[in-house]
């Protein structure tokens, strides 16, 4: 974050980006939610945030997350902290315990084990299905063509409510037609949340559909990754 912006100003120029977004899609004022995505940033910024206002947060790894958030959540109940990087199974139980939303069930294993840890936890996270809209080999995500059967066999096999979809599409690529594809996708699969947009892109993916945004880099500045 450039010296000349606060978090707090950062917060408010991405707010007030939505409200425009929403209003030009012909959409309700507050029909999206905004991730703030606090990957690699310390406790002290995510604090700087609640007292602006913010809270709801997006967090990319498990660990990182377990190591920064419950004595935040301790202090504001209401807080709501997102996953939105890649699960591994041997990482459901601490996902169950901490996280209110997980947007990244892509395969049978994690679905199997989310649905485990869920009724042994009695605690019933939000669950989104994460989509390769790209079908990038190296990324994470079902297959556009398998999105829709992939839903309903989490419902009918995992008893698994899955309440929405996410995407990241290709860099490089124009995101709009990613965006569409996956609210054509969502609504196929009768699933309300669409998780798409990223500090880039998120005014495009609202005016696509979005109820989900998530924003770091223009909230909290560029990260720093050789420390995370």
């Amino acid at each position: 974050m450039g010296e000349s912006m606060s978090i707090s100003e950062a917060l408010g120029r991405v707010r007030a980006a939505i409200e425009g977004a929403e209003e030009e899609a012909g959409r309700p004022a507050g029909s999206v939610t905004l991730i703030a995505v606090s990957k690699t940033f310390p406790e002290a910024d995510v604090r700087t945030a609640i007292a602006a206002g913010q809270l709801v947060f997006g967090e990319n790894r498990v660990q990182e997350a377990a190591a920064k958030f419950p004595a935040v959540k301790a202090d504001f109940p209401t807080l709501e902290l997102h996953l939105i990087g890649p699960l591994q199974s041997n990482k459901t139980h601490e996902a169950v315990a901490l996280f209110d939303v997980i947007h990244t069930v892509d395969r049978e294993k994690i679905a199997a084990a989310l649905a485990r840890e869920m009724q042994a936890q009695g605690r019933f996270p939000k669950l989104l299905v994460q989509v390769n809209t790209g079908e990038e080999p190296q990324k994470a995500g079902v297959a556009p063509r398998e999105t829709v059967d992939f839903v309903k066999r989490c419902r009918e096999v995992h008893g698994l409510a899955i309440a929405g979809l996410m995407c990241i599409p290709p860099v490089g690529d124009p995101p709009a037609p990613h965006f569409a594809l996956l609210d054509e996708l969502a609504r196929r699969a009768g699933v309300a949340f669409r998780s798409m947009g990223m500090s880039s892109d998120y005014e495009t993916a609202i005016g696509q559909g979005a109820t989900h945004v998530r924003v770091g880099s223009a909230i909290f500045g560029y990260r720093d990754y050789s420390a995370a």
